[in-house]
């Protein structure tokens, strides 16, 4: 188990780790590998359905609900005939999200970026509007250090940014308890089940069974 800063060769590893499962149950989630260097990033393409004119909570993708427990917040993917189908009665917002690791933090950062079917994208303010209840407080102490926009660090592209400056301060308390425990975590999948409802990702309990049980 390492310290709570990682190096880009850790965060390589958890992730070809967590894409493995990802691979094994069917999740999505895949490598990405800068032509130009080393770098690469994990990423995720899923699609949310928006009834009605509610706003679209990020943390309850279709059914799901983000203050339930997590084997309670199984979420079935839906392929291309079903987000269509679905459509005409309610929005469909397509969601990218982006796993990469910041030099400066020493820590994993998730972006995202989210549009409608027809390629309009999302506002920033929309995203604050979305983001569930659970998750509103800290967002109105500080939302420009919660969510906001940048360009992608490899793409060069506009995306939204889950800012990693409390990182480091909860993954501690995580490493230290399963320290305690003696028990085995992928740091990867321990952030990203921390901070990914924030923004409507929700992990398959699978993922925790699948990093307890690796040696």
């Amino acid at each position: 188990m390492e310290d709570e800063f990682f190096g880009e060769k850790s965060f390589q590893h958890y992730c070809a780790e967590f894409i493995r499962h990802s691979q094994h149950i069917g999740d999505g989630w895949e490598w990405r590998a800068a032509k130009e260097c080393s770098d690469g990033y994990m990423c995720k393409t899923q699609f949310q359905i928006r009834t009605g004119t509610t706003p679209p909570h990020l943390g309850t993708p279709a059914s799901v609900h983000p203050c339930l427990p997590a084997e309670e917040n199984l979420e079935l993917p839906m392929d291309d005939c079903e987000v269509t189908g679905s459509a005409a009665a309610s929005e469909v917002i397509k969601y990218e999200y982006h796993v990469l690791y910041s030099c400066s933090y020493q820590v994993p950062v998730l972006y995202f970026r989210a549009s409608f079917l027809d390629g309009r994208p999302l506002a920033l303010k929309d995203i604050w509007e979305g983001v569930h209840e659970c998750y509103k407080t800290r967002l109105v102490q500080g939302p420009w250090d919660t969510i906001t926009q940048q360009e992608h660090p490899i793409l060069g592209q506009p995306f939204f940014v889950l800012h990693p400056c409390k990182t480091n301060e909860f993954m501690t308390a995580v490493l230290k308890n399963s320290q305690k425990i003696n028990r085995n975590v992928n740091y990867i999948t321990s952030w990203l089940s921390i901070v990914g409802p924030v923004v409507g990702l929700h992990l398959p309990l699978s993922y925790a069974e699948a990093s307890s049980q690796a040696e």
